[in-house]
């Protein structure tokens, strides 16, 4: 299952948690707590070469606001609103829209998708029926309010493609707790296990 740990914001946490087995690293460059510029994502990721996916996070960006942090961070993804997308010109990366819980109003569903509550970074749980519903078509990264205590529930009610967490692996309000990160991702691994057992 793809992990992806977002709001990182110092090198102890990139490192911690890439030995821990995240897939990818989501680094927010909208208003937050855990805002980043785009030198300081790319200092951060200088060491990863292509071990795992380096994710920007934006809300809303204008095209100006995207091509520098495509030009500087050179991310991977780009987690933005679905809306998003159609004003920003070129990508040079794959996207990742985000729907808060809805979908497309065409029904035409992207490959892959991050599936949340209507908050981003708040900690705000999905809609957990809804987005298994989602799982059921396309490839969903369920994220919104996830933390070591559901996960395990998370994924055997909704079976998304990955998970993706930030407050829920926090010490306080944009600080993340290392012990937190490693216990998140092997919760996911032993749930993961545990889904192959059944199957």
């Amino acid at each position: 299952m793809f992990i992806k740990i977002c709001g990182l914001s110092t090198p102890d946490d990139v490192a911690v948690a890439v030995a821990a087995g995240a897939d990818a690293l989501g680094f927010v460059f909208a208003s937050s707590p855990r805002q980043v510029t785009p030198e300081k994502a790319r200092d951060l990721c200088g060491n990863l070469g292509g071990r795992v996916i380096r994710v920007a996070v934006m809300r809303h960006p204008d095209a100006g606001d995207w091509a520098r942090v495509r030009d500087v961070f050179e991310p991977d993804w780009l987690q933005a609103d679905a809306e998003d997308f159609a004003t920003l010109g070129r990508l040079d990366c794959k996207p990742l829209p985000v729907y808060r819980n809805a979908g497309p109003t065409d029904g035409r569903w992207p490959a892959r998708i991050l599936f949340e509550g209507a908050q981003s970074g708040h900690g705000e749980r999905a809609d957990w029926p809804g987005a298994a519903r989602v799982a059921a078509r396309t490839r969903v990264i369920l994220a919104g309010g996830l933390d070591c205590g559901n996960v395990i529930e998370a994924i055997k009610s909704v079976k998304p493609w990955g998970v993706d967490v930030s407050s829920g692996v926090e010490r306080e309000r944009g600080v993340k707790d290392p012990g937190k990160i490693g216990e998140f991702i092997a919760r996911v691994r032993a749930a993961e296990r545990e889904q192959a057992h059944v199957h």
